[in-house]
């Protein structure tokens, strides 16, 4: 493999450098600082490894024992760069003259950090610029360091908003370009939005703009054990605004919680837990006897929520991946649930014999950008297919082992039509079901639509944009 031109084009094998030695003699270069090197080293993690950056991030603060400003300058940083990757890499790649795919990945990650500063934050210009030159010179040479710094000065002349004037595509033209640009989302993200957003397609750019703001932590107090104001007072957050359950951490790491460690308390969206509390609320036709399933079930959130509230039912929870399985065995320690880690469109288990069954089915994660910082510019249209066929013959299972008069309940973390009415519509078509109005298990949550599903936004109900459609099997 080629090594890098003097400018930073090319590529190189990846490695990590020590940010102790200098690469060559020179005038003495500062490493980044602990906050910055957390944030810088989570994006080499996203580029080198497909790592998630919200499960780095918490368990590197922790190893390095960042904590307080530092780790929230960190998370900013980190979080930050990682969401608005693609309006970066345009600056970038218009200040630099040249694709981003030229430039070393090293250098491109180093750039992403030090643009963010430039057009994000307050923090000094002088600083943003002088820390990313150093750590250039320290990883690489002067040479690269001086192509960092020229780049990064260009970027520094304009404030985002000119930049965004420069790059953007026109908003009378291309109005769902400009606002994909302008809220750092891919294109095609933003038109998915548009077409579930229907009637209501003019929020577009309120919805956008809430996946870029840093998300409120959720949690959900275990029925029965712990009440949400009862944990609410013990973390010092604030009761949720739709689900019984929910609480809403005003900061710190959740992983610190006592009620977390000891398992009475869960992080987790409150629009997951409404979806979980709605397989519990719907109707059944006849004696519910008490068998229920989530054939989806890693890693155990809903599946803990469902068995906490299933009275004498037990819940039959299906898991493939061994790792999402013992994250269910887990979290639904103490529960009335078997675990059974097989494929749920194979699962073996009897058909026409559950009263309940959850299919939260696997997609493209399109509801949750907040909380998952880099998967809008991992996910691709081309994911879409794949996942879609996948959901259909997951809920046609879940129809088959559903007794007539039981309920299925299909959710999707995801409001693309092609994973949510799409899916639903096929097996209205092919099964035997009906739809219900599944509002009516949303007891107290406002702003639902015409129905008869449930789509909820982060825009309008602070939740990831959950989907749910209860079917009644005939």
């Amino acid at each position: 493999m080629t090594r890098p031109s003097s400018s930073g084009r090319g590529g190189r094998p990846s490695r990590h450098h020590s940010t102790n030695t200098p690469q060559r003699k020179g005038p003495a270069r500062k490493p980044l600082d602990p906050a910055r090197r957390a944030a810088f080293d989570v994006l080499r993690a996203v580029s080198e490894r497909d790592a998630y950056a919200n499960l780095t991030l918490p368990a590197l603060l922790r190893d390095r024992g960042i904590k307080g400003l530092d780790a929230a300058f960190a998370t900013e940083l980190a979080y930050g760069t990682c969401r608005t990757r693609g309006l970066l890499d345009a600056v970038i790649s218009s200040a630099a003259d040249r694709p981003v795919d030229q430039i070393d990945s090293v250098l491109l990650d180093l750039l992403r950090l030090g643009s963010y500063q430039l057009l994000r934050t307050r923090v000094d210009a002088h600083a943003a610029l002088d820390t990313t030159v150093d750590q250039a010179g320290i990883e690489f040479d002067s040479v690269r360091a001086g192509f960092v710094n020229g780049v990064l000065r260009k970027i520094a002349g304009q404030d985002e908003q000119a930049w965004v004037a420069e790059l953007a595509p026109p908003q009378a033209t291309d109005p769902i370009g400009h606002a994909a640009f302008v809220n750092a989302h891919p294109r095609w993200v933003a038109q998915a939005f548009v077409d579930a957003l229907g009637a209501g397609a003019g929020q577009l750019g309120a919805l956008l703009a809430s996946d870029d703001e840093r998300p409120v932590v959720h949690l959900a107090a275990r029925p029965g054990v712990l009440t949400a104001a009862d944990l609410a007072a013990q973390v010092k957050g604030t009761v949720g605004r739709y689900s019984p359950y929910a609480v809403y951490l005003s900061g710190g790491d959740p992983g610190d919680l006592a009620a977390v460690r000891e398992g009475t308390a869960l992080v987790q969206d409150e629009g997951s837990q409404l979806v979980a509390r709605a397989v519990t609320l719907a109707t059944v036709d006849g004696p519910d006897h008490g068998r229920w399933l989530d054939l989806c079930s890693g890693p155990g959130g809903k599946t803990a929520l469902i068995a906490a509230l299933a009275g004498d039912a037990r819940v039959t929870a299906v898991e493939p991946a061994e790792h999402r399985a013992d994250f269910v065995e887990r979290n639904t320690a103490g529960l009335p649930v078997d675990v059974l880690r097989v494929d749920g469109r194979e699962s073996g288990l009897e058909p026409a014999s559950f009263d309940r069954v959850l299919v939260d089915a696997p997609c493209t994660g399109l509801g949750a950008l907040r909380r998952r910082p880099e998967a809008r510019w991992r996910r691709q249209p081309g994911d879409v297919p794949t996942l879609a066929k996948l959901q259909r013959e997951l809920l046609a299972a879940a129809i088959a082992l559903t007794r007539p008069g039981g309920v299925v309940l299909y959710a999707t973390c995801s409001p693309h039509l092609a994973e949510t009415v799409g899916v639903v519509a096929d097996a209205l078509r092919r099964q035997p079901v009906t739809a219900m109005d599944t509002r009516e298990f949303f007891p107290g949550v406002d702003q639902l639509g015409d129905g008869p599903y449930v789509q909820l936004w982060p825009h309008l109900h602070g939740t990831d944009a959950m989907f749910a459609a209860a079917l009644k099997v005939g």
